[in-house]
């Protein structure tokens, strides 16, 4: 198995750029597409523990908008041709918050990388970790 192919890192960069341009526009079709449309995909929020498709979209249907962020520090890993990881370091700009996002990308036949499993988190605002600039 090749770990960190170049093109697999760059198609799995490009389904990561479309979801943070959809996050900033609120396109909600684009980001339900991201995900794999099966009950076994998994999102932990800042604020949910969402498991399924259907849970997911319910969330994105409620969302008016998303915090503004300015990415820090993208981080891809690729493990052969099917999985990539995706690590984003982001800084929420109507607060300061420091923000963490892990997506779990699948090659699945017929369509691609999809997520399927995502993980977001923010430092406390206490956190030491939040002044850190990398």
């Amino acid at each position: 198995m090749q770990i960190d192919d170049p093109s697999v890192i760059a198609e799995a960069r490009t389904v990561f750029d479309r979801y943070e341009r959809a996050i900033a526009e609120n396109d909600t079709a684009v980001l339900d597409d991201s995900f794999w449309a099966d009950p076994r995909t998994v999102r932990f929020g800042t604020t949910e523990i969402l498991y399924g498709i259907e849970a997911i979209r319910a969330f994105r249907a409620g969302v008016a908008r998303y915090a503004p962020r300015a990415i820090r520090r993208v981080h891809i890993t690729a493990f052969g041709q099917d999985v990539a990881c995706t690590h984003l370091e982001y800084e929420r700009t109507d607060t300061g918050l420091i923000g963490r996002e892990t997506k779990i990308m699948a090659r699945i036949p017929g369509l691609g990388f999809k997520v399927v499993s995502a993980h977001v988190s923010l430092l406390a605002g206490n956190d030491p970790g939040r002044m850190q600039k990398v």
